[in-house]
């Protein structure tokens, strides 16, 4: 099971991000995503989301994150450009097994997470995305199969070479 840990959420400015922040942690395989606040508009988003394209992805609000973090007893990746490059630790993270969780954050994030985590991973050693660099992690983590993944929902996408079509079951 992987948990995706959102560090900050700024109503006024991360909702958008958040929100794909998400919809990737879900279509990438993890099962739910936690926040630091309450955000109702983005827990209805992402349920009808799950409702139309299938899944049981959902979002859980954490009161006090270093509580939380202290307390996880699984492995604890901190996703930030400053870690060691993902493909120097990716098969250690697969192979020590049990829960996951992936710490993403949405402003700047306090020194005790890179305290806290197992792992300070790096997508790369440059400024990018907070969403960037979860699908990254996710698809190495997972090794590209939760791309194959039937949702099962009500709606699916029929693979094209041209056009789009989406049919419901």
């Amino acid at each position: 099971m992987v948990t995706v840990l959102r560090l900050g959420h700024r109503l006024s400015r991360d909702r958008r991000v958040s929100t794909h922040l998400a919809l990737v942690a879900r279509a990438f395989g993890a099962t739910r995503m936690l926040m630091t606040c309450r955000d109702e508009r983005l827990e209805r988003s992402v349920a009808r989301v799950c409702e139309s394209w299938g899944g049981d992805f959902r979002i859980e609000v954490v009161e006090n994150w270093r509580t939380f973090l202290r307390r996880w007893r699984g492995v604890r990746v901190h996703l930030t450009m400053y870690g060691e490059h993902v493909d120097d630790r990716i098969q250690e993270i697969r192979s020590a097994g049990g829960e996951l969780l992936v710490i993403v954050g949405a402003e700047k994030v306090p020194a005790e997470v890179f305290e806290l985590a197992d792992y300070n991973v790096a997508i790369g050693h440059q400024p990018h995305s907070e969403v960037a660099a979860l699908a990254v992690f996710l698809d190495r983590y997972f090794e590209g199969r939760e791309l194959h993944r039937d949702f099962g929902g009500k709606l699916r996408v029929v693979p094209m070479a041209r056009g789009k079509r989406v049919e419901e079951r």
